[in-house]
């Protein structure tokens, strides 16, 4: 019998004033799969299916990862793809690098544990939406949101997400 998998990932929570002026972004961009406020939070390192018996390993060796608190702003919206045909909408923060520092970290430790990581280039956001069907223009979004700050926030922790597939 196959051991059970878990789907981890380590992430960001956000505070619910912030996700609250993040859902008044949803507009009516044809083929866009919103995410709920439930789904929105900055993902530091997808892990993927971890085996049941390696999640108490992962938990230990994320558990004294060394975070000094900072200062995060959610600002402006952007795309993965081109805005004339985006496959996601995102929000971005600022700044940058502590979010990186803290996703190196992760990374190096769960990699100490031969967990294999990914290899594409961290770029942290907050996803709102996704195109699946077919890439979608969120030009005019971007522009209405150019500039705009939904709010900052203290981070002090990071967690450990666990999601399932949408069947």
């Amino acid at each position: 019998m196959n051991k059970p998998m878990r789907r981890l990932f380590f992430g960001l929570e956000i505070p619910s004033q912030i996700k609250a002026r993040l859902l008044k972004v949803r507009a009516g961009v044809s083929g866009a799969k919103w995410q709920s406020v439930e789904q929105m939070h900055i993902t530091l390192l997808f892990l993927g299916d971890v085996k049941e018996e390696c999640l108490s390993s992962v938990c230990e060796v994320a558990h004294p990862i060394p975070l000094a608190p900072f200062e995060l702003s959610v600002a402006r919206l952007g795309s993965f793809g081109q805005p004339c045909a985006a496959r996601n909408l995102w929000a971005g923060v600022q700044p940058v690098s502590p979010v990186a520092s803290l996703h190196s970290a992760i990374k190096s430790q769960m990699e100490s544990l031969g967990l294999t990581t990914e290899s594409r280039a961290f770029r942290p956001h907050i996803t709102l939406a996704r195109f699946k069907r077919q890439p979608c223009s969120v030009q005019s979004l971007l522009a209405e949101y150019e500039g705009t700050v939904f709010g900052s926030f203290e981070v002090d922790q990071f967690v450990r997400f666990e999601s399932e597939l949408p069947v």
